[in-house]
């Protein structure tokens, strides 16, 4: 049974995997949230600002969250400076 998990696991990756590790595509859906959100106060339509907020807290807050959490990797140690050197 759990080779038959295993071997569906390979063949359907999780969608986790696919989210990016840098911070621009989180940067461009919140600017994008903006501007529908903008869009949607110009034309009056509430739809579109609800929208546009919803974007917003998506690309700032709960992708990178889930980001987070579902990865172990440790941030690398800080680079060493021989002493005697000045900065």
């Amino acid at each position: 049974m759990l080779d038959l998990l295993a071997a569906a696991s390979a063949l359907f990756p999780s969608p986790l995997a696919a989210l990016p590790r840098n911070f621009g595509p989180y940067a461009t859906l919140m600017l994008l949230g903006f501007l529908v959100g903008i869009l949607g106060h110009l034309t009056r339509s509430r739809w579109l600002v609800t929208i546009g907020i919803m974007l917003i807290v998506v690309g700032a807050f709960l992708l990178p969250l889930v980001l987070l959490a579902t990865t172990s990797d440790e941030p690398p140690p800080p680079p060493r400076v021989p002493a005697g050197v000045a900065g």
